[in-house]
């Protein structure tokens, strides 16, 4: 069996940086991709960034120039680099991430969460 687990959340002040790890357990052979979501405070999860195993990235517009995505394949994680943070980037992050498992099945799950709370 597979799990996410994030971590790298936390208290930052508006202009500061977080770096968040979503780290894959288990038997996998390749990361096929993976996105990060988040909660803000009563409202709707959205989507933050996704990324290919192929290196293929997408970010939501709110978060261009200031968000970078990658995957560490030889560590089985996904890292959300987040620079410039604002107060609207306050919300619990999650990540989603589908990975090929040996012998060959693939998988797809979501990590428990990570709290970032941006003050301004």
């Amino acid at each position: 069996q597979v799990q996410l687990v994030e971590s790298g959340g936390g208290l930052v002040q508006a202009g500061g940086s977080l770096r968040l790890s979503c780290a894959a357990s288990g038997k996998i052979l390749s990361l096929n991709s993976f996105d990060w979501y988040r909660t803000p405070p009563g409202e709707q999860r959205e989507l933050v960034a996704a990324i290919t195993g192929g290196g293929d990235t997408n970010y939501a517009q709110s978060v261009k120039g200031r968000f970078t995505i990658s995957l560490d394949n030889a560590k089985n994680t996904a890292f959300l680099q987040m620079n410039n943070l604002k107060p609207e980037d306050t919300g619990c992050y999650h990540c989603d991430g589908e990975v090929t498992m040996e012998p060959g099945a693939t998988w797809n799950g979501w990590g428990q969460g990570t709290q970032v709370t941006v003050s301004s």
